[in-house]
């Protein structure tokens, strides 16, 4: 499949493995409104097909995953309503949340704030060994906005994600491993070979049993124990219905 999509996104496919690309190098890939409203719809389209299997997420160029949301597009918007509507009508966040796709994310450079919440989205991370993860919002007088307060301490411990919401201090890839933020760490010149290997991994299982498992996790986490156990059985008698 040739390369298509919108403006800041390349969306390539790979038999059943989607690539989807952060196509801004020159602004090391920082999340603009452009950006966000093409990787919306390129994850709707994801979410829409059966055919697709796994997804690569990554960034274009040789210094960032993404740097962020583009700050210079701060307080751009015609009126607050305005911005609120965009958001709730293209609901980045809450598409990545939901997708039953499994997201690989192949992280290189810079993963800072929405780059490093956008990571924290997706089911699998591969680092290169130049990654560095932040939240940053903090040192600028703000909070993480989309979503590093709620799926951090989800992929962290407690204390390792109050140290990085309240300080803004980077994390170097080895630490993140060992924080388990990312499943493993590999040189920059092997990164999207790892990727690659991980999707191709994941695309070979069974999708209805894969999608099924991935929304277990994702819809269970929360629940009491006896409520995911009843969601479990009922997957699980779903797959065999349609076996």
């Amino acid at each position: 499949m040739p390369a298509a999509g919108a403006p800041g996104v390349r969306v390539t496919r790979e038999g059943d493995v989607v690539w989807l690309t952060l196509d801004r190098p020159e602004r090391l890939n920082a999340v603009s409104m452009e950006m966000r409203d093409s990787l919306w719809g390129a994850l709707t389209l994801l979410r829409d097909d059966p055919t697709v299997r796994c997804a690569v997420l990554h960034g274009a160029g040789d210094r960032a995953f993404s740097a962020g949301a583009d700050i210079t597009e701060f307080g751009t918007a015609p009126t607050i309503l305005d911005a609120r509507e965009a958001r709730r009508a293209r609901d980045l966040w809450g598409v990545m949340s939901t997708l039953p796709v499994p997201l690989v994310a192949a992280i290189h450079g810079f993963a800072y704030g929405a780059g490093l919440e956008m990571s924290l989205y997706c089911d699998i991370r591969i680092a290169a060994e130049d990654a560095r993860f932040a939240l940053p919002e903090v040192t600028l007088g703000y909070v993480p906005s989309a979503g590093g307060t709620q799926t951090a301490p989800r992929h962290l411990s407690r204390s390792d994600a109050l140290r990085m919401v309240t300080t803004g201090d980077p994390m170097t890839a080895s630490e993140a491993f060992e924080a388990g933020l990312v499943h493993a760490v590999v040189p920059g010149a092997r990164l999207l070979e790892a990727a690659r290997t991980w999707a191709e991994r994941i695309a070979a299982r069974p999708p209805e049993a894969t999608r099924a498992a991935k929304r277990a996790i994702l819809e269970g986490i929360d629940l009491p124990l006896a409520d995911g156990l009843a969601l479990e059985r009922r997957l699980v008698s779903a797959l065999g219905r349609s076996s």
